[in-house]
């Protein structure tokens, strides 16, 4: 019950503190997190660690078949080895340099 009600009047402030910020706020906030989103480094940082990513799952798929004699089910396997051949587009935008 304590969960609930904590919950509630969190619910209760959000929605009177986002009421009271109104329209104009939100337009601040969007703008701000599409102008963060749209940050070189941060574009660099989404990109490497979707890289990174796939390269670890890739490992853990192959350690795993290593150990149960590749016998993961089809749609394991099959997932993986399309994250394996998915690579970066040719005409990507989001750039790779370390700035």
């Amino acid at each position: 019950m304590r969960y609930r009600l904590t919950f509630v009047v969190g619910l209760a402030i959000g929605y009177v503190l986002g009421t009271r910020s109104g329209r104009e706020r939100y337009e601040q906030i969007r703008q701000g997190a599409e102008q963060f989103a749209q940050n070189p480094a941060v574009r660099n940082a989404a990109e490497a660690a979707a890289l990174n990513g796939r390269s670890m799952a890739t490992r853990a798929f192959d350690t795993v078949n290593d150990r149960v004699g590749h016998r993961l089910p089809p749609l394991v396997s099959d997932k993986v080895h399309a994250m394996r051949d998915r690579g970066v587009p040719a005409d990507d935008d989001w750039g790779t340099s370390n700035t």
